[in-house]
């Protein structure tokens, strides 16, 4: 789940003084994360209170007047934009002295200590799938949001955020089995977001210390859950989803949105790669997401382990090979841009050029942006640099959650736009891919046309094409043609 947080501020969260000390402290994760515009930092939450499965009616809208050439034919009217599957959490973000040891036991210990009673809400942001629920509301997408939360002031917290940012919830509960698990098998996930002086980053959630997934009680889709599904153009999932929720369960949601003719959007992120050596129904379950999905969206790493190829045209190549219905692979290729695959062609956007402050929820902007592009049928170069310039806009603020890009700020940014190109990797990169496919390139300065087997576009013609819409989409309220 891509748990991303609030904006990191000076103010300290009074930890015991036991926990200042001079030794490393712990977390699940430890990385030092370069600021990379398309990029995001991601990991799973978890912890709270009691039990309930809350919702919020589905969104009555009409259907959007744009007409989709990518989505499987839907059997049903579709009125809602894209559903998020699961992963819904809260995000707790402090400044800690130091980093949290490596020892399961020491981290659980820490984790501990810190939920004996919760920090002041300034601290608290929505996470995990929230991220990307709220950037394409955003951008006036119809989302709704289906997940667990709990009864407590975590899941209400949760649901308030929701409901201001005019995303519909659909809660996932199975009321026979309230009486048979722990109460807090039904708490709102949690995810620690721990920020020491140097901006370096560690986690700590309720599902590392766990081997089975949060919601294992959860057996079943509910009736109310496969209408919201059916009533979807987008049902968007991630690796993180295996934190929540059992390989079972997956594939079950998988098979009924590919039924209903709801097109499948997953992103495996960071779990992806322990999901290949995972449990067999682990591995079966990625494995069903990789061959239904018609979209895939992943980061050259990603891409690398996932295949075991280096060179992520190829890889994404590979990935369009194996999948039954994979019409589209996105590639985020961090401070370079990003590449888009299709069985016809590569389509290549280099990064925008900003002054980046924090990286947080940058992918969830990113595939929101996408999501957009898909269900329009935008020309896939407009949708790559969109989607560069959604990224772009949020790295340019702190954190995620309530933090991601707002349209206006998509159009600030889109109204003096400059790329940040690297003609040597794009030239080394494509070099071996121009006799077999064509290549459509976003360009700064390169006049429209056709190079051999490239094809230029220009930024001014994206620009010039996308910005009347989103300056309508501002003043409507609701993107329109």
């Amino acid at each position: 789940m891509n748990h991303q947080s609030v904006a990191f501020k000076n103010t300290q969260f009074p930890f015991p003084p036991h926990l200042h000390h001079s030794t490393p402290i712990p977390s699940r994760l430890l990385f030092a994360f370069s600021l990379h515009p398309n990029k995001t930092i991601t990991k799973s939450p978890y912890s709270a209170f009691s039990c309930r499965g809350f919702h919020t009616p589905l969104l009555n809208h009409p259907s959007s007047s744009f007409h989709s050439s990518n989505a499987t034919k839907p059997a049903a009217v579709k009125t809602v934009d894209v559903a998020t599957l699961g992963n819904l959490c809260v995000d707790i973000v402090l400044n800690v002295p130091k980093l949290p040891p490596p020892s399961p036991d020491s981290r659980k210990a820490f984790m501990e200590q810190l939920s004996s009673s919760p920090p002041d809400k300034q601290y608290w942001e929505a996470g995990g799938n929230c991220n990307m629920a709220i950037a394409a509301a955003r951008l006036g997408l119809k989302c709704v949001a289906i997940g667990h939360v709990g009864n407590e002031i975590y899941g209400k917290f949760l649901e308030d955020v929701l409901q201001a940012e005019g995303i519909g919830m659909v809660g996932m509960s199975e009321e026979t089995d309230v009486l048979n698990a722990p109460s807090s098998s039904y708490e709102t996930l949690l995810c620690w977001v721990l920020v020491d002086p140097l901006q370096k980053h560690g986690f700590c959630s309720r599902a590392d210390f766990s081997k089975e997934p949060a919601f294992s009680w959860m057996n079943t889709l509910s009736e109310e859950v496969k209408r919201a599904i059916k009533r979807s153009r987008i049902l968007f999932c991630n690796g993180y989803d295996f934190d929540e929720l059992s390989s079972h369960m997956i594939i079950s949601a998988v098979e009924y949105t590919v039924q209903v003719g709801t097109s499948v959007f997953f992103d495996p992120g960071p779990r992806g790669k322990s999901l290949l050596s995972g449990t067999v129904e682990e591995q079966k379950a990625l494995e069903h997401f990789l061959r239904m999905s018609d979209v895939l969206l992943l980061t050259s790493d990603e891409a690398e382990s996932l295949t075991g190829l280096v060179d992520p045209i190829l890889a994404a190549q590979e990935l369009l090979r194996k999948g039954n219905r994979t019409k589209w692979v996105v590639v985020k290729m961090g401070p370079k841009g990003s590449i888009l695959i299709t069985k016809s062609g590569i389509t290549c956007a280099s990064a925008f050029k900003v002054k980046i402050m924090d990286t947080v929820g940058c992918g969830d902007s990113f595939v929101a942006a996408i999501a957009y592009g898909f269900i329009h049928n935008i020309p896939l170069v407009t949708t790559l640099a969109f989607a560069n310039a959604v990224g772009a806009a949020t790295a340019m603020g702190c954190g995620a959650g309530r933090n991601v890009a707002t349209l206006k700020q998509v159009v600030e940014l889109m109204e003096t736009p400059d790329l940040n190109e690297d003609d040597k990797f794009w030239n080394e990169l494509l070099r071996e891919h121009l006799d077999s496919q064509e290549v459509t390139f976003l360009s700064k300065m390169v006049l429209n046309g056709s190079n051999g087997r490239m094809k230029h576009v220009t930024l001014q013609k994206v620009v010039s094409e996308l910005l009347p819409k989103l300056k309508s989409s501002q003043l409507e309220g609701t993107l329109s043609s």
